[in-house]
């Protein structure tokens, strides 16, 4: 799986308020350097917006990590905003979730570090929510 997609869809995100802070940055460019992406990558993509395709070949795992840190960047600098809120649930759409997943991750994300079992839990509860269409 490429982490372009991914990385774009993240980057939208971070820059949907017309401007990316610190913890935006650094949460995105752990992410790219998790997947082999340069710093000197990240920073270019981040100047710009991006059209984002969703790869239809994902896992369920792999939906559950995108809207996982989507709504993990969305919470990192302590303020929502709608065109936030819009956007992570647009992408968890295009992702193949119902919108009852919104509710769920946003009761339960944490914008820090989450302890392993609280993120199975989370991924095992929001199954139940993927569309069969």
């Amino acid at each position: 799986m490429s982490a372009l997609p991914y990385l774009k869809m993240l980057i939208n995100l971070a820059r949907i308020d017309g401007e990316v802070d610190q913890k935006e940055l650094d949460y995105v460019t752990n992410i790219a350097k998790a997947h082999g992406i340069s710093i000197g990558e990240v920073a270019e993509l981040v100047s710009q917006n991006h059209e984002v395709l969703i790869p239809k070949d994902l896992t369920d795992e792999q939906r559950f990590e995108y809207i996982f840190n989507l709504v993990q960047l969305m919470k990192i600098d302590d303020r929502l905003f709608e065109n936030e809120i819009k956007y992570c649930s647009k992408m968890a759409y295009k992702l193949g979730y119902d919108q009852g997943v919104m509710f769920e991750l946003m009761l339960n994300v944490k914008s820090v570090a989450m302890e392993k079992d609280e993120i199975d839990n989370l991924r095992k509860s929001t199954i139940k929510h993927l569309r069969e269409d």
